[in-house]
């Protein structure tokens, strides 16, 4: 599970790059009830969606020659720290570290494999205002061409706790289960593909989000009619939920799920 009471290595953080991200808010509004709070007049159009008033994600406008996807951004207690060890770890930083003003100080990353990732570390804010409820954050994988190479390398950054699993489908056992806190606190999981699979979903590993629904099916329909895709599902996952694996309009990739019980 993801909470808010954030600590080294958590998921604290999410957002996505848009071409046109009133357009992109718009849609994620029509699927999971989100709404829109300018980041203010210095943000460059950077835009927190809320829910309840609560904040559950960003959106902001994309860079150039960045593929649409979410990034996931991880505490850390030090910035600089984190990228150093990146780059020991044979990773790269993209951009930062870098302050924002009071708030925090950030810096992007990628992981020797290829996934874009991000760090935070907490100033006057701490994070995500929302989780682990319908229309909110509850889960993270990783889509990955080696789940032993990255287990390796997030572990010389975050002191995750891991733990291979079999999911449903996975005969292999091939799913790793990953947390800051033992078997209660995992928050996401690592997914190993072929290379025909990670072709299929753009050629490189990725990071994407998991969000909580109260309808798998009434969400996986908006999602079409408001233009995006559903790639596989609804289906029932048995000890996880019912989900649905789906594409927004601009291509970026997140799952639906209602969670089981």
């Amino acid at each position: 599970m993801i909470t808010t009471d954030f600590h080294d290595g958590s998921p604290c953080w999410l957002d996505l790059g848009a071409a046109d991200p009133a357009a992109t808010i718009g849609f994620y509004a029509a699927v999971l009830g989100w709404e829109q709070r300018s980041a203010g007049p210095d943000s460059g159009g950077y835009t927190f969606c809320t829910l309840e008033g609560r904040i559950v994600a960003a959106v902001g406008p994309e860079s150039p020659g960045t593929p649409p996807r979410w990034t996931v951004y991880f505490e850390t207690p030090d910035a600089d720290s984190t990228a150093r060890s990146v780059r020991l770890a044979g990773g790269t930083v993209r951009g930062g570290p870098m302050d924002v003003g009071a708030q925090g100080r950030l810096v992007h990353l990628t992981d020797p494999l290829g996934a874009e990732f991000a760090a935070w570390q907490p100033g006057t804010r701490a994070g995500l205002e929302a989780v682990d409820l319908p229309g909110t954050l509850c889960w993270l994988e990783l889509c990955t061409s080696s789940a032993r190479d990255s287990v390796e390398f997030y572990r010389t950054l975050f002191e995750w706790d891991v733990q291979r699993t079999s999911m449903p489908g996975d005969e292999n056992g091939r799913y790793t289960l990953i947390g800051t806190g033992g078997t209660e606190r995992m928050h996401g999981g690592i997914v190993e593909l072929s290379g025909e699979q990670l072709a299929a979903m753009g050629g490189t590993p990725y990071w994407h989000p998991v969000f909580a629904v109260s309808d798998a099916d009434a969400a996986s329909e908006a999602v079409g009619a408001s233009g995006g895709q559903v790639s596989m599902g609804p289906l029932d996952a048995p000890g996880v939920g019912r989900l649905a694996v789906c594409r927004d309009p601009w291509d970026a990739e997140f799952v639906l799920l209602r969670p089981e019980g």
